[in-house]
């Protein structure tokens, strides 16, 4: 699962990626390269609960939709 856009530019701030860093144990670059690449990491459960917390955002409105099926 990815983060859709919104989210991504919601989070690349510095207060933001310094609580990703805590929950996710990893330095400033590392979170940054996540936010560049919008890397898995960034939707393993401590990373979503700040992402919510940060930007008053639920989940659908965090995440990248699959593709309808038909």
């Amino acid at each position: 699962m990815k983060l859709n856009q919104k989210a991504l530019r919601a989070i690349n701030n510095p207060v933001t990626r310094r609580r990703l860093m805590d929950v996710l144990g990893c330095t400033e670059f590392t979170i940054s390269r996540y936010i560049q690449k919008n890397s898995d990491n960034l939707t393993k459960a401590a990373a979503l609960q700040v992402i919510r917390e940060v930007t008053g955002l639920s989940d659908p409105e965090i995440l990248e939709q699959p593709p309808k099926t038909v």
